[in-house]
């Protein structure tokens, strides 16, 4: 029913455009309250068996809607309300920006993709600060705040800017994300680099740990497929170095060769990066990598290409204990989420694992 309606209406419409239209509407839902209770038994099953401890948080089931959906704080209810276990923010920057020009986000429908170079438009710290603060939740989803470098702050002073957006909002988040992989932000993925990123994600952990006193906020980092293995194995290893709980893997690509691209080549060389199931394969191995790397000993959250269950799978298997999605919601529609967890329930039932977090980087402990 829903691909109909992609087909018919959503696809006609600019994707932006069509993004802002069915944020609203899933909003609107989650104010009416007998509607969002039953929109919410239907969309949002539980399965007891999917239960997933990670970060030292607790969470219905491992799958979550990755940033960038809701930059603003302004959804977090609906999307819980749609079935995604955990909802990570952002990207939010220190000070509020409008992003690139418009046209920025671009749909691949044949590849099952998207381009966006979006810029991270948001409404800045400060502002999405304020908003968490009055939240009052109708659903309690796990909250990540993913943040990002003002565009106008020069490289030199990053540091400071992602300070003040961990002073900010780090009381309000169930964990933090520094997002140092975006290819929209000019010199942002130079902060990828060990040497530029071991100060910022100690800055920006003691400003965590300086503003929230009463307990530990989970500290991540982002990273792009567009790494080198050799820097991908610099990453973990700094990870682990500085006790930081996790890797999120992975971003968007820059990348176009070799994916297999079927979409009008007008759309496949627009600047941006690509997201979707293109990135499948890149991203799967660059987890691989990674749990190969530090094991059990910090959080690894896969992301990039996940169109269904068995793609969730695969990233556990693979050393994932959190997955998250964004772009495959825009083709599959809200029961994307129930089909997700269906799905990996099944899986698991029918797999030698009594327990998810059992069947978390087996595949690569086989090949170990």
């Amino acid at each position: 029913m829903y691909k109909i309606f992609f087909r018919l209406f959503f696809k006609r419409l600019d994707p932006e455009q069509a993004h802002h239209l069915a944020f609203r509407w899933i909003r609107l839902a989650a104010r009416v309250p007998v509607l969002r209770t039953f929109l919410a038994a239907a969309l949002a099953p539980r399965y007891k068996e999917l239960r997933t401890e990670a970060l030292g948080l607790r969470m219905h089931g491992p799958f979550g809607l990755a940033a960038g959906f809701d930059k603003n704080a302004v959804g977090i209810d609906g999307m819980a309300m749609l079935g995604f276990d955990h909802v990570e923010i952002g990207t939010v920057t220190g000070e509020p920006q409008p992003g690139n020009p418009k046209q920025r986000l671009f749909r691949l429908v044949e590849d099952r993709a998207l381009i966006n170079r979006m810029g991270f438009n948001n409404d800045g710290s400060l502002r999405v600060a304020a908003r968490l603060a009055s939240r009052t939740p109708v659903f309690k989803p796990v909250v990540g705040v993913n943040i990002g470098k003002t565009k106008v702050v020069p490289e030199e002073e990053a540091v400071a800017d992602y300070v003040k957006s961990a002073e900010r909002l780090a009381p309000y988040a169930d964990y933090l994300v520094v997002n140092v992989s975006s290819p929209n932000t000019p010199g942002l993925r130079n902060l990828q680099a060990t040497e530029a990123l071991r100060p910022l994600l100690s800055a920006v952990r003691e400003a965590a740990d300086r503003t929230v006193s009463a307990r530990r906020v989970p500290l991540l980092v982002k990273i792009a497929p567009d790494l080198a293995d050799e820097d991908v194995d610099a990453v973990a290893d700094l990870a682990v170095e500085l006790g930081l709980d996790g890797i999120i893997a992975t971003n968007t690509t820059i990348a176009r060769e070799g994916l297999g691209l079927k979409s009008d080549p007008s759309l496949v060389k627009e600047t941006g990066g690509l997201s979707g199931a293109p990135l499948k394969e890149r991203s799967l191995e660059v987890l691989r990598r990674l749990y190969a790397r530090v094991g059990d000993r910090i959080t690894l959250v896969g992301v990039g290409g996940i169109e269904n269950a068995e793609d969730a799978w695969q990233r556990i298997l693979a050393g994932a204990t959190l997955v998250q999605g964004y772009s495959a919601f825009i083709y599959e529609g809200p029961f994307w989420g129930r089909a997700i967890h269906k799905g990996l329930a099944a899986r698991l039932a029918t797999s030698p694992y009594a327990t998810l977090a059992d069947a978390v980087g087996a595949d690569v402990r086989k090949t170990a």
